[in-house]
């Protein structure tokens, strides 16, 4: 066990003057979808909306007069930044927080709010660090570590002291989001101690592995690089007094990718109706992939939301991943002949699956490239059945469901110039959002004409947006023309539009 004493510390430490005892709340949904019993540890609902509260509270409360006098100082681009301000603004303390000058303007605003003085520095989180270590030498302040200090790591403990008081019985596992280690050391120091048959599992980014890669070469090391979408744990390297805790006492590390991640976020949004930071979703998206590799039931587990202090303008992207980390929805490049028809022909290889996204630009008269995302209801072994069927039907099939840069790029770059789409045509199109209301749509406009061009993409609203490129000669217009009024879809001409012509046409 750990040489500091880490569960008198815990015990004692000083954190209910600012934050508060959150729930553990059940799961019944992913409970019911993993036959496990679910626990969530809501740190979310922490007045800064993040456990980071408690460890720069318990540092700072115990500070010495002197020491408080001068002041305190952090480093932080988020949390532990709006920690240290409210403990200080509470205690009476002067703060000042040094960010990079990359950090978004609601975290500034925030800390900003609870009292700190913000100083904006350099483009990186090193560079704030360095800079808030000389301002503290030169001015006597004490500098605030957001999770290399015992005092730190005591104060984050009181999440794994709250847990056990909260559900007495066994538990089989607590599941802990990991970046410097603070939080996971004090999860361990006290939980092994009182319950050691309780496994304690860290979670990491596998773009920002630094404790797996640490417990691997059995010592520190310094990642190169680290991923950014789950911020709040993207740290190049553990701390040296986690890792002390942590190295001989953690079960396990599992590494989680972003779609597994904003997975995660929608887990905790289906159940609790709140909205996760990536890294608070962390421990879910971990969780899951335990009880996959172990083939779990029956057992009981915690995993602990840490925040939820998320850029409204990051939910665009999480609800773009979350299907595909789930695995329940597939993005296939199709080819298909290049001829009235075969659009629908594929909607019916593809049956009864709802069509997610459906993209395609006329490229010659021989065959076409569809970049689809088709809604998937059994997993993995649902893809390789619906990828069964489109080969069965003389179909080639390229999987991009892993691909990042189709799923980052590509899907949004399918079209360009088309020379050769002759008496082209451009069209807007709704339908009511149903299942099978694209196929309806496609069985009845690509019987007669070619369709040049098709855009579409589920954004989960009511209605359906489509825009298609459709083929027309000039001597059958009247026809079509007609044929839109049967069709019954509201619909508009954009043939003139200036985008088409500088970006389609």
């Amino acid at each position: 066990m750990p040489d500091y004493p880490y569960l008198e510390k815990i015990i004692t430490a000083r954190v209910y003057d600012v934050a508060i005892e959150t729930p553990l709340d059940y799961a019944p949904m992913l409970s019911k979808r993993t036959n496990n019993n679910i626990f969530i540890k809501r740190e979310d609902l922490q007045p800064v909306f993040s456990f980071k509260l408690r460890g720069a509270h318990n540092k700072i409360s115990q500070l010495n007069d002197a020491a408080k006098s001068a002041g305190v100082i952090a480093a932080s681009a988020g949390n532990h930044a709006q920690g240290v301000a409210l403990s200080s603004q509470r205690l009476g303390i002067r703060s000042i927080i040094v960010m990079p000058k990359t950090t978004p303007q609601i975290k500034v605003s925030a800390v900003k709010h609870h009292g700190g003085e913000v100083i904006l520095h350099g483009n990186t989180y090193d560079e704030a660090y360095l800079h808030a270590r000389e301002i503290a030498a030169e001015n006597g302040m004490t500098f605030i570590h957001p999770y290399d200090d015992p005092e730190v790591i005591a104060g984050q403990g009181t999440v794994a002291m709250e847990i056990l008081k909260q559900h007495p019985d066994h538990i089989d596992a607590i599941f802990v989001p990991v970046g410097g280690g603070g939080l996971i050391a004090g999860i361990i120091a006290y939980a092994k101690r009182l319950r050691p048959e309780t496994k304690v599992i860290g979670v990491e980014p596998d773009d920002a592995a630094c404790l797996y890669e640490a417990l691997k070469a059995n010592k520190r090391v310094v990642l190169d690089s680290v991923g950014i979408f789950a911020d709040g744990v993207a740290v190049r390297q553990i701390g040296e007094e986690p890792f002390r805790v942590i190295k001989d006492l953690v079960d396990e590390v599992i590494l989680a990718n972003t779609d597994e991640i904003c997975a995660g976020i929608k887990d905790i949004f289906d159940d609790t109706r709140a909205i996760s930071e990536p890294a608070g979703a962390l421990a879910v998206a971990g969780m899951k992939k335990y009880i996959e590799k172990y083939d779990l039931s029956g057992k009981t587990f915690v995993a602990i939301d840490s925040g939820a202090n998320m850029n409204f303008d990051r939910l665009r992207h999480v609800s773009e991943r979350t299907e595909l980390g789930e695995n329940r929805e597939a993005l296939l490049a199709v080819t298909i002949p290049e001829e009235p028809g075969s659009f629908r022909k594929f909607c019916h290889s593809i049956g009864q699956r709802s069509i997610t996204e459906f993209n395609y630009r006329y490229s010659d008269a021989s065959d076409a490239h569809v970049f689809a995302g088709i809604k998937l209801a059994d997993s993995k072994a649902g893809k390789a059945k619906l990828i069964a069927r489109l080969d069965q039907d003389g179909y080639k099939v390229l999987d991009l469901s892993d691909n990042d840069m189709a799923k980052t790029h590509i899907r949004y770059m399918v079209g360009g110039h088309a020379s050769g789409a002759e008496n082209e045509l451009l069209y807007r199109f709704i339908f009511p959002e149903r299942p099978g209301a694209l196929l309806r749509f496609l069985t009845h406009i690509s019987q007669r004409w070619n369709i040049s061009l098709f855009h579409y993409r589920n954004h989960g609203a009511a209605y359906g947006r489509i825009l298609v490129g459709i083929q027309v000669p000039l001597d059958e217009r009247n026809e079509f023309s007609n044929f839109l009024v049967v069709l019954e879809y509201p619909f508009w001409e954009e043939t003139n539009n200036p985008a088409y012509t500088l970006f389609l046409r």
